[in-house]
This record gives C-alpha cells, structure tokens and sequence, in this order.
C-alpha cells in the first residue's frame, strides 16, 4: 500500500467537498486524472475508499481511516516545511551535545532550564553517550558540544571545566557494609548488582574487567530512583552518582557509601573543537555551561 502526498492532498480535498470533481478541481486536477488516482488507490489498498452516489461521494470506514491519517501526515509536513523555512531564514537554530549519563540525568537539566527559556529559537539535539565515542564525535565535527569524563583524553579538543560527579556504593540499611565510610571496589565484586542501563553502567564495568573480574548483575534499569527502590528492597546493590543517591535516600531506606576507587571522582569537562570555530549560538551555550 503505498500513497503519496499528492495522492493524500486529493483523497482529502474529495471526502472535503463530498464530490470527486469539486475535489479535483482544489488539487488543481482533471476529474479524469482524479479518478485513476482514486482507482489506483483503491487498488493499492485492496479496499473501497469511497462510496459512489447521486449526490456525491462519502468516506467509507477504511476512507475515514485514511482521511483521519492523512490529515495528521500533512500536518507534519506542513509543520516540518515551517521549522526548515525557519532553519533556513536563520530564525531557528540546533546545536547537537554529547554528554555522559551523570551530566545528563543530574546537570544539564538544570542548567540547561534558563538557558532554553531564554533562547525559545533555539533546539538542541541532545544524546547519551560514552566519554570515549563523545570525544570522537566532537573531534569529527559530529556534534558541537561535548561532556565527558577527565578519565579519558580529550586528544585534539580544548576542554573547560563543568562539574564534579561522584559515585557512591548505594546499599539497603542492613546491608554489612551500610556502616563503613567508604568501601573499596573490590569489596562490591562478591555483591549483586542493580545496574543502569546506560554509559555510565559501561564505564563501571569496564573498571571491574581491568582487575579481572566482571559484575553479577541481576537487571539494568533506565532510572536512579528505579535502581535505588530495588536496593532499598534488598534485590541487590548499586553504584550511582552521589548527587542521585542522595535524592533517593530522602525517602527510601538506603545508605550511600563513598567508594574509596580513584576512578569514582571524576570531573566533568565541556569538551569542543580547537580549530573548528562554533556558531555565535552554541558559543554562548558554552559560556553558560561552563560559567553556571
């Protein structure tokens, strides 16, 4: 079944003015061409579109199906031409950032909130992804402004200081662990895991893989608060963000213990291209990250 927009523009100029040729005449038609596309659409569709009558045609219950689609198809069309006119006219602007788990669930959001509702023209494309694939993608001009772990190493990139993210141990009350100040990461490898399904659940691993050993993980959620419930009720535990483990402790009943790893403080760089220049707008999201 395959209509185009014209076809689409047609079918509904005709169920509009109840007549195939009143119809033709507003998609600037002949009724004859008009009619071999309704043929042809019927065809196609294996199914009768319109009912035939003295006083002109109506939608059947599948030409109904159509009409309701096809108003919503060519409003996205139309809706698509106006942003792109926009994009074109320079009224609107996009700017792509890559960014780590912490830095999207725990910092933009915040940051990012005056900053959108003072520039309403502006869009940005926004995505999770490793430090690793982040410094690439920036480095080949695959996205503007990147956020990534000091951990890895911004090559080619001029990086700018962004926030402190650090990971904590998150444990039910009981837990034998619960009391310590601070526990050392291989002290977790006999646990099992509630794990994020994300980069920063990738970035934890791979620090168990470098002495050997690989985390028993029972499931990976899309939520910190998802993770922190499942801890509280003795699933498993967790290794999160301290800022998001805090949150969930005010109402649930876990503990949050430092992890004594080096690897478990990192700082968070805005990463850009040294030679690429940005466009005045993505300059001034920068200055704004990188100031507030």
């Amino acid at each position: 079944m395959r209509f185009d927009l014209a076809d689409l523009r047609l079918f509904l100029a005709i169920v509009e003015a109840g007549s195939i040729t009143h119809g033709a005449l507003a998609a600037n038609l002949s009724v004859a061409a008009a009619s071999e596309r309704l043929r042809d659409m019927e065809a196609s569709g294996g199914v009768l579109l319109l009912e035939r009558g003295r006083r002109g045609v109506t939608p059947t219950r599948a030409g109904e199906t159509l009409a309701h689609h096809a108003r919503l198809v060519l409003h996205q069309v139309g809706t698509m031409h106006a942003d792109m006119s926009e994009h074109a006219r320079g009224l609107r602007a996009m700017i792509r950032v890559l960014a780590n788990t912490a830095a999207i669930t725990e910092f933009l959001p915040e940051r990012l909130a005056p900053w959108l509702a003072a520039h309403p023209r502006v869009d940005i494309d926004l995505s999770e992804r490793p430090s690793r694939d982040t410094v690439v993608a920036v480095a080949r001009g695959l996205a503007e402004i990147g956020i990534v772990s000091d951990a890895v190493d911004a090559g080619p990139l001029s990086t700018f200081p962004f926030a402190v993210d650090r990971l904590v141990a998150v444990l039910p009350q009981d837990h034998p662990l619960a009391t310590h100040k601070q526990i050392a990461f291989p002290d977790m490898l006999g646990e099992t895991h509630i794990g994020f399904a994300g980069a920063l659940q990738d970035h934890i691993d791979q620090q168990a893989l470098r002495i050997g050993q690989k985390l028993r993980m029972r499931i990976r959620l899309r939520t910190f608060e998802g993770i922190c419930r499942l801890v509280a009720a003795g699933a498993g535990v967790g290794i999160l963000p301290d800022v998001a483990a805090r949150r969930c402790r005010r109402t649930l009943p876990i503990r949050c213990v430092r992890l004594s790893a080096p690897w478990a403080t990192r700082r968070l760089l805005l990463c850009v291209h040294q030679s690429r220049a940005l466009d005045p707008v993505a300059r001034k999201l920068l200055e704004h990250l990188a100031t507030t």
